[in-house]
């Protein structure tokens, strides 16, 4: 594996997030790491333009490895792991207490909106993305 610098976020856990088994809710991972992949979406639109907004979620996975709870701050960390003519992937970890807790790999298109296709990625763009890569194992 390579040891690209992720890129990272940190989110404190709030009381709604925790469910009757006083773990968090597995719906909150999904909102963590799109929250956390926006780094990348600025490597396409620094604004985050939303008229001009150039990607698609296409799928997304996420491995639940360990329960996490209320009280203590999470870290995602985020890397590109395949890159594409047009599609990539997110690989993304969750942290607590230094304990992987979670997994999550989603794929993103270049798009454009007015063809209603997908569209190459920029060579400065993918170059870009190219800095957050790291290999990951098929599982």
């Amino acid at each position: 594996m390579s040891n690209t610098a992720p890129l990272i976020t940190s989110f404190d856990v709030r009381f709604c997030e925790t469910d009757a088994l006083q773990h968090v809710s597995n719906t909150a991972l999904v909102a963590w790491f799109e929250a956390a992949r926006e780094p990348i979406f600025r490597i396409f639109t620094p604004e985050l333009d939303l008229k001009n907004w150039p990607l698609i979620l296409a799928s997304y996975k996420v491995d639940f490895l360990a329960q996490i709870f209320y009280g203590k701050p999470v870290t995602v960390k985020t890397y590109v792991s395949r890159l594409g003519n047009s599609a990539f992937d997110v690989f993304q970890e969750l942290w607590q207490d230094d304990k992987l807790c979670s997994t999550g790999i989603t794929t993103m298109v270049h798009f454009d909106y007015k063809t209603q296709r997908s569209a190459p990625i920029p060579d400065k763009v993918k170059s870009e993305l190219q800095s957050h890569f790291k290999e990951v194992p098929t599982q």
